[in-house]
């Protein structure tokens, strides 16, 4: 995927018709395209791991058992929204989660497939990982990013949208893991 514009992954993407899936629905290339064509040096991608709904742990499968499918995903939108940071808010309660994830890290690292200039294409991206700290309104994307960013995990008003002004008041998509999770698969065609 690194050898291909990031354009041409777009349009793959806008093709597949992937929608967010943490409940809103919104389709997942007009975001990376909107945070991409948005002024600024520095954009994110972040990662909402904070599944707060009772009973809930599709998130936490595949952090554990898919890792790398998340974390691969990360990557190719940070590729196609010219992101150089990853980061995964992670709920609390799953320190596991966690763990592995931080360990599916240090083997993407060792792959060389994070820091500068990724298998020599002109690509650099890292990942962070965030212990959240179990509010459920960080649920909420913009209330995530403020959690993030040290404040009260409160909403904020848009716009600005988080793809203009999100963490940092830097060009941030917030995307759930089962929708991250996806982009690898999209992108094998």
């Amino acid at each position: 995927c690194l050898k291909k514009d990031a354009s041409q992954l777009l349009d793959v993407l806008k093709t597949s018709g992937l929608r967010g899936r943490g409940g809103a629905g919104f389709p997942m290339s007009f975001k990376l395209a909107s945070c991409r064509d948005t002024p600024g040096e520095v954009r994110f991608i972040v990662c909402n791991a904070d599944e707060g709904d009772p009973g809930a742990y599709s998130d936490r499968y595949i952090m554990e058992q898919r890792p790398h499918a998340l974390l691969l995903g990360m990557l190719l939108a940070g590729y196609m929204a010219g992101a150089s940071w990853g980061v995964l808010y992670i709920r609390a309660e799953y320190p596991e989660s966690v763990h592995i994830i931080s360990e599916a890290i240090d083997e993407l690292d060792k792959a060389g497939l994070t820091g500068d200039k990724i298998l020599g294409s002109g690509f650099s991206y890292r990942f962070k990982v965030i212990k959240a700290q179990g509010a459920y309104i960080c649920g909420e994307e913009t209330a995530l990013l403020s959690s993030i960013e040290g404040q009260r995990p409160e909403v904020r008003v848009r716009p600005p949208f988080p793809t203009q002004q999100g963490l940092f008041n830097k060009p941030t998509v917030v995307n759930n893991v089962e929708t991250l999770a996806c982009l690898p698969f999209i992108m094998k065609y």
